[in-house]
């Protein structure tokens, strides 16, 4: 439901949309609808958004915004990502309230994984 104010719609930059897509598709069940060669929508990802081709990453070290998706099961999570083309680029670490990791999918990004 759209509601006035509220984030609806999330842009992320991606190097290589086609990588993007397998990894995304393998490691996490999303589905993607392509409008051109440089733009594909997210879909069943629990938040409405799209991936646009950009030489530029999302990562922390650049001052990026951080998504952080969450695992009921941290340590699959982790063999999951990996086993689909992620580099983990911070081992899991307990913080207050749970633990997680970082890792970069094939586009560049960074993401987190967290988890009670």
């Amino acid at each position: 439901m759209n509601q006035h104010g509220k984030i609806n719609y999330i842009e992320l930059p991606c190097r290589d949309l086609a990588a993007t897509k397998a990894f995304f598709s393998e490691a996490f069940g999303w589905g993607f609808v392509d409008y051109g060669p440089d733009y594909m929508a997210i879909t069943d990802a629990g938040i409405d958004g799209g991936f646009y081709k950009s030489e530029l990453c999302a990562r922390t070290e650049h001052g990026s915004a951080l998504v952080v998706l969450y695992s009921n099961n941290l340590e699959q999570t982790l063999q999951q990502v990996t086993a689909a083309g992620a580099t983990i680029s911070i081992a899991i670490f307990s913080f207050p309230g749970g633990r997680r990791f970082h890792f970069i999918e094939p586009g560049g990004n960074e993401y987190a994984v967290w988890s009670e």
